[in-house]
């Protein structure tokens, strides 16, 4: 099974909770279906990408980095590389990259997806996003790595305004599927 395999999958048999996130799933699988390419950066129209909101082991916090270009608060995320096998493998991945963190562990997901305008291919490219949540382990400490500006934890209802709804939605949604995880396994 190849990425973009993998992707048609996650998306086809994923309920998204909310008519828009249904209307972006319909149209990502839309341009899976159109474009071989759809999974890499080259795909100039937009690509699938992978994000991940990375949660404190109690889900209380979220890191989050300032990202260079767009000036926000955002979680951690990114593009496919051709050695990824699945989307789950992305978010993992990148989450793991640009927090410094290891033994992250990923929530069953994806928890939402998102589409946003970005710099790829002036004038204008489409990220398709993906998006997960994963749970550090207790008393870890994020690294910053190359692609941040800063990178610190904060409160998941405490998220700057210099952030998005998108990044608001994700964490809430992370927070409550470990809190669901948390109370089935107890």
């Amino acid at each position: 099974m190849t990425l973009h395999d993998d992707a048609v999958a996650v998306l086809s048999s994923w309920t998204a909770p909310t008519p828009e996130e249904e209307a972006l799933r319909v149209e990502f699988l839309g341009h899976l279906r159109t474009y071989d390419d759809a999974m890499w950066r080259a795909c100039a129209p937009g690509h699938l990408t992978a994000t991940t909101a990375v949660l404190s082991h109690d889900g209380a916090r979220v890191l989050l980095t300032l990202h260079p270009k767009a000036g926000q608060w955002l979680p951690m995320g990114g593009h496919c590389e051709d050695f990824d096998a699945t989307l789950e493998a992305v978010a993992l991945r990148e989450a793991t990259e640009e927090s410094g963190i290891a033994g992250l562990e990923l929530l069953p997901g994806p928890l939402a997806v998102d589409k946003h305008e970005v710099w790829c291919h002036p004038p204008r490219s489409w990220h398709l996003d993906v998006e997960y949540a994963a749970v550090a382990p207790p008393g870890a400490e994020a690294v910053m790595s190359d692609e941040s500006l800063d990178l610190r934890w904060f409160p998941v209802d405490e998220i700057p305004e210099l952030s998005d709804e998108a990044t608001r939605r994700l964490a809430a949604r992370g927070r409550a599927a470990l809190g669901s995880r948390s109370r089935s396994l107890g």
